[in-house]
């Protein structure tokens, strides 16, 4: 009877051994697909799961040597980060995200800064506006300028060595471009507000927001490869940021990254950012009431909801299939993207590092979970 049973766990374990070695094949395979695009020139991937016993990590380049621990440019990953930052503070005490952002800005900054049908809303924003993109306020990336002239996304290229400072994105803000709608009644995603939540950040604690970051957030975590863009160095020497592209153009050592600070411009390793997911759901880095808080959901767009900094994004809805698989996590301009799917207890990261892809990873997100649903 003894070795009835023994017999019997090892045939369960050695089913579940070829199992994971076709799920690791075809999420392979899956990712070598992605490369074999004309304009994908370099991926990377990493699949964790303690549960489903997965722990995968890829990294191939058509061209340049880019391995799993190259880090990488996470763009709007970055607001998870961000938004958690402001979460520490509320812990702390130093602000509530109902409190208006004119108890923490100076008026230099809030003064004019949304005026609808010359009605003056600036004191009405507040944190929890910024924190869900349901402020009012014009992006200063992509929105169109009131009087034709060029939005700070084509400025990047334009002059690819101008320093941006926060101060200055938010003064073209107020001087080119115009609020959608009053505070709190609708939603416009723009990176606006994540450069006032930094400088809010820096202003309460009295630290810059790269310090915050790692005295709050990389230090306890262990993040060794993780830092601000051009405002900071990892805690550990690191390989070269692996390039991503706009088109063909390298993007990688651009001045003119600076415009993206608050609300994308952390680098990251796949270890790091799948440590930061699992220690914030795991109620590590702020409090369970104040995660909870940041899951307060708004309609985003068809099957997508967005809380404070975060995303969350249901297939069904999206796809039109009766699959019940979530995820919540965020994603960036550069086809980086952070995710963790609930119903199979799995961790998603990695990026293609092509602006022209970004909307494709979702999409191949989705596949690697079926795999793993269906192994």
């Amino acid at each position: 009877m003894k070795q009835s049973t023994i017999l019997t766990l090892l045939i369960f374990m050695s089913i579940g051994a070829f199992g994971q070695q076709d799920v690791k094949k075809d999420i392979a395979l899956l990712l070598n697909a992605e490369l074999q695009k004309e304009n994908i020139k370099s991926v990377m991937l990493h699949v964790y799961s303690e549960t489903q016993g997965i722990d995968m990590q890829l990294a191939e380049s058509k061209e340049d040597s880019i391995s799993i621990q190259s880090p990488f440019y996470t763009a709007s990953v970055t607001k998870m980060l961000t938004a958690t930052a402001i979460g520490i503070l509320k812990d702390q005490k130093k602000l509530k995200f109902e409190d208006s952002i004119a108890q923490y800005l100076p008026d230099s900054l809030t003064n004019n800064l949304h005026i609808l049908d010359r009605k003056e809303y600036s004191n009405a924003i507040t944190i929890a506006h910024l924190l869900q993109h349901t402020s009012g306020l014009p992006d200063y990336f992509t929105d169109d300028t009131i009087d034709g002239s060029t939005n700070i996304i084509n400025q990047l290229l334009v002059d690819s060595n101008k320093i941006w400072s926060p101060q200055e994105m938010i003064r073209f803000t107020k001087e080119k471009m115009k609020p959608h709608f009053i505070p709190g009644k609708g939603y416009h995603y723009t990176d606006t507000e994540y450069v006032l939540l930094a400088l809010i950040i820096e202003n309460v604690s009295d630290l810059s927001l790269d310090e915050f970051f790692q005295d709050y957030i990389f230090q306890p975590l262990g993040m060794d490869g993780s830092y601000i863009n051009l405002k900071s160095k990892p805690l550990k020497k690191q390989l070269p940021i692996a390039e991503f592209y706009i088109e063909d153009v390298d993007l990688s050592s651009f001045q003119s990254l600076s415009a993206d600070w608050g609300g994308g411009g952390l680098v990251s390793t796949t270890q790091d950012l799948i440590r930061f997911l699992k220690a914030f759901n795991e109620d590590v880095i702020v409090k369970k009431e104040t995660r909870l808080e940041m899951q307060n959901w708004t309609n985003e767009s068809v099957g997508m909801q967005y809380g404070f900094g975060i995303r969350k994004v249901a297939f069904n809805n999206i796809y039109d299939t009766d699959s019940n698989l979530q995820l919540i996590g965020h994603n960036g301009s550069t086809a980086s993207f952070l995710w963790y799917c609930p119903q199979l207890d799995t961790y998603i990261t990695g990026t293609l590092n092509q602006l022209e892809a970004s909307k494709s990873t979702l999409n191949l997100v989705y596949k690697i979970l079926k795999i793993i649903e269906n192994k």
